[in-house]
């Protein structure tokens, strides 16, 4: 059993609590890491290296599922790992109407929504180009409402669905349907409002609607 000084840091003693639950040895762990066998055994009996290199830090947390901090990650480190982990998604100061359409103002970003880049993955939103705007209007309910904040990715400009259209100066946001070659048909979820058909060329589709989220 190894043994560590009552002044060792607490990192190292950490490292080896988890390598004791995860019943492997220190020996094994410094081979993971491409080490020879006396490596890890060194830096916690006796501070040999007195810390981990990055890389040697990333593959262990890895394998124990913790946070690098847990093995002494520095703060900095640590900082930037966590705002690695987030996405920032500006929210514009535009409003898409459900209804006949709301003039947009300049695309600059009034703040910004930040979304953990996991729950992009799993909502398969990886690699997107997304803007958040909100919603105006009632032609899109009950799908879309009034005051809703929904997420356009830009990058998805073709194909039937959801999308935020200019018409002008005017923004909508209206279910796009192909009708003839070189026709839009941009349709609402009311029958109050009817459908529009136009020409190719007298709009142009922002994105397509991805994700969308309001008050209860």
């Amino acid at each position: 059993m190894v043994e560590i000084h009552d002044d060792a840091a607490p990192e190292r003693a950490r490292l080896l609590e988890l390598a004791q639950a995860s019943r492997s040895s220190l020996a094994s762990l410094s081979a993971m890491l491409g080490r020879n066998p006396s490596y890890l055994q060194q830096y916690v009996r006796k501070g040999s290296p007195r810390r981990l290199e990055e890389r040697d830090r990333q593959r262990l947390a890895e394998f124990f599922g913790v946070s690098e901090a847990e093995l002494g990650a520095p703060a900095r480190i640590v900082l930037r790992a966590a705002a690695e982990e987030f996405l920032a998604v500006p929210r514009l100061p535009l409003d898409a109407s459900a209804g006949p359409g709301a003039v947009g103002s300049e695309e600059i970003s009034l703040d910004s929504f930040r979304f953990s880049r996991r729950w992009l993955r799993e909502m398969g939103l990886e690699g997107a180009d997304l803007s958040a705007i909100r919603v105006e209007g009632d032609s899109m309910e009950p799908v879309l409402r009034s005051g809703d904040e929904i997420f356009v990715d830009r990058n998805k400009r073709a194909g039937e669905g959801i999308h935020v259209v200019r018409i002008g100066d005017a923004l909508h946001v209206k279910q796009v349907q192909a009708s003839a070659p070189d026709r839009i048909k941009l349709v609402s979820a009311t029958e109050a409002y009817p459908p529009i058909e136009l020409a190719r060329g007298e709009l142009e589709i922002i994105g397509r609607v991805v994700w969308k989220g309001g008050r209860v």
